[in-house]
């Protein structure tokens, strides 16, 4: 049911003018306020008005009226026709008949609700009761109907009307139109703390401090603590000092500690209708979010073009994951040595039905800002799972396979016991399984992980499965990863092999020293981002035992390799178990 603020409410009921407010609800009108004036014409109490407007109003109808005042309304709901009406009813059900005149109209209210406002009035006793009773309701209605009661600003229903003529002067000046939202910071935790009366002040000081810094503009008070400015669009460095001092008068002035405004903020600029730029305006304050350091954000359509990404992707998460539409492409990790794939990393892609494919470096981190990564890791391990049938069916070798998980999954679920449960769901023999699935953890997951993270990763290294750290030396890197976890593998970020040369080829030297350190630590590694034989051949040198690149093998979905078996392509050897484990073994013997 809508829910009037309280000075709205007060200021409705308050209303000597006879009439009742209504929601339409599954194409029924539900009375739910009724004025002061309404309740001494019925000679009822607020709240039985209320009952007899549910049930006994059409009871105390002329039967000869009910027809036509059910079709009335059953018109002005459906918004075919205005409510304009003359009937007989009786106002008790022992009074005499009276003859009514009732009229309504559609209102909107300042959060973009619409109700159905309707007066009623008495005129047996005078034949000119009609037109007087409608201009003034007309009139008092006009009036309200374009002002917010609280600060006296023109409201959302001015805004809609009138906004885009203002616009239009604006710009016949010669001046590009702007557009300000604003949003009062934390103006629930102000009435929390401070009362509703020092609010409904604090909102009227800020109408005052932006009428002053712009006498000329058009300012709206819209719903709840949203302001509107209209003005003539200034340079950046203008609008920032009008924002300091907008800022500095509301917090001299409050009751009460606050911040004062943020403000999203949008030119109007070709032929953008104010309505289109309040959306803009209200988009670029959402980007600012809770960052108290940035108290106001310009518009623009590569923004919004992203912000808009950004929800498509949450909002159809669930059902990507539900219909396929992420599916698993397999990257080969190749031994070095003899250019066998050893195992396979799992690679999320999202091949979307309205969007196409959407880049992992767009859906990755917005899952990861709203806490949804713990849902795509362990689909990937499933998807993972119900395709290690296919795999053996195809003549694949069982090949182990890498997947990627965040720490913040281990937050949300127990990933040992999910583990588990996901091998008994699917048949994978618990013994073999843990040595087909690999476990990646990036370096900088681990310098920010909780206690209930590192107690887990323990957890799965004691349940036998292998841990690799993933991204080391992509900008973090801390050797104290060595003494504080146990890894059975460490990666070296792409870059590292990308920059060879660069500072008198730094990186060479970097990359054969800690080589080095890993394998006198008994850890094996791997190098990501090979692409040439140059390069190839420089691991070759250092020792590194894996790696991963396009120069062996670029991902690719599991349907894709098959298709290839079956038409007869080759596709590069895989090591067998006992040859994946010799040369295991023949790594760390070769530092002896």
């Amino acid at each position: 049911m809508y829910e009037f603020s309280p000075e709205y409410r007060e200021a409705y009921e308050r209303q000597m003018m006879p009439a009742a407010f209504y929601e339409v609800r599954d194409g029924v009108p539900v009375p739910i306020l009724v004025t002061d004036g309404f309740c001494e014409l019925m000679e009822l109490g607020r709240d039985e008005l209320i009952r007899h407007l549910q049930g006994a109003m059409f009871e105390r109808l002329d039967p000869d009226d009910v027809g036509k005042v059910t079709k009335a309304v059953e018109d002005f709901v459906s918004g075919k026709s205005e409510y304009d009406i003359v009937y007989r009813s009786r106002l008790t059900f022992e009074g005499d008949e009276r003859l009514i005149y009732s009229v309504g109209k559609r209102q909107n209210m300042p959060d973009g609700t619409e109700l159905l406002e309707v007066a009623y009035y008495d005129i047996t006793s005078t034949s000119g009761a009609v037109e007087r009773l409608t201009q003034s309701y007309n009139e008092e209605q006009k009036d309200y109907f374009y002002t917010d009661k609280l600060t006296g600003l023109p409201n959302l229903n001015y805004f809609y009307r009138y906004s885009d003529e203002r616009v239009q002067v604006i710009r016949a000046r010669g001046k590009t139109p702007v557009l300000l939202f604003t949003d009062v910071n934390s103006m629930q935790f102000y009435n929390n703390q401070y009362g509703f009366a020092a609010g409904n002040e604090l909102l009227r000081l800020v109408a005052d401090e932006l009428k002053t810094e712009g006498p000329e503009a058009l300012v709206i008070r819209g719903a709840d603590d949203h302001f509107i400015v209209i003005d003539t669009l200034a340079s950046e460095e203008d609008t920032n000092e009008m924002i300091k001092r907008v800022n500095e008068g509301i917090k001299q002035g409050a009751q009460g500690n606050t911040t004062g405004l943020k403000l999203g903020i949008c030119p109007i600029e070709g032929d953008m209708q104010a309505a289109q730029a309040l959306d803009h305006a209200k988009n670029a304050l959402k980007r600012i979010g809770s960052d108290l350091n940035e108290v106001y954000r310009y518009f623009s359509y590569e923004a919004d073009d992203k912000y808009w990404q950004q929800r498509y992707i949450i909002e159809n998460f669930d059902n990507a994951l539900k219909n396929g539409w992420i599916k698993v492409f397999y990257q080969g990790i190749t031994r070095v040595e003899t250019g066998k794939i050893s195992a396979f990393e799992a690679l999320a892609r999202w091949v979307d039905p309205v969007r196409g494919t959407i880049a992992p470096d767009e859906f990755i981190p917005v899952l990861e800002k709203y806490h949804l990564l713990y849902k795509l890791d362990l689909y990937m391990v499933e998807r993972v799972c119900m395709e290690i049938p296919a795999r053996l069916k195809a003549g694949f070798p069982l090949m182990p396979v890498s997947v990627n998980f965040a720490a913040q999954d281990f937050d949300y679920v127990d990933i040992p016991q999910v583990l588990e449960s996901m091998y008994e769901l699917h048949e994978v023999p618990m013994n073999r399984g843990k040595r087909l699935l690999i476990i990646e953890i990036t370096e900088q997951d681990i310098a920010t992980a909780t206690e209930k993270f590192h107690a887990q990763l323990q957890r799965l290294r004691e349940n036998g499965f292998n841990l690799w750290l993933d991204d080391f030396g992509s900008g973090y890197s801390s050797l104290n990863v060595f003494s504080r976890f146990d890894f059975d593998l460490i990666k070296f970020d792409m870059e590292l092999l990308k920059g060879l040369d660069i500072r008198n080829g730094a990186n060479r030297r970097i990359l054969k020293a800690m080589v080095g350190v890993a394998k006198e630590l008994g850890v094996h590694t791997l190098i990501e981002g090979m692409e040439t034989e140059g390069q190839r051949e420089f691991l070759l040198e250092i020792g590194c035992e894996l790696s991963q690149g396009y120069l062996f093998h670029r991902p690719e979905p599991l349907d894709t390799m098959i298709y290839r078996i079956n038409g007869g392509q080759p596709i590069r050897a895989c090591e067998t178990e006992d040859e994946r484990e010799y040369y295991s073994k023949k790594w760390f013997s070769d530092n002896a």
